[in-house]
């Protein structure tokens, strides 16, 4: 029969294989850090613009649809 092993013995090899792992990442230096930072932040802000310009173009015409559908009704 085949079993599983316990659940602490599955932790215990679960931490101890992410311990492993994590001992293998290359973590970036300060200059770098600061660097992506700066891109992440810029790219947040020029995404934000075009979904904003995005936002109230199509806000825009659709309130002008809607002025000149209820125009023509009048």
């Amino acid at each position: 029969m085949n079993t599983k092993p316990n659940i602490f013995a599955r932790l215990s090899r679960w931490f101890r294989e992410m311990k492993s792992e994590l001992k293998k990442v290359v973590w970036p230096n300060r200059k770098q850090l600061i660097n992506n930072t700066w891109i992440v932040l810029v790219m947040l802000v020029v995404v934000g613009a075009i979904i904003a310009a995005y936002d109230y173009a199509s806000q825009f015409f659709v309130v002008r649809v809607i002025i000149e559908m209820i125009g023509s009704w009048i």
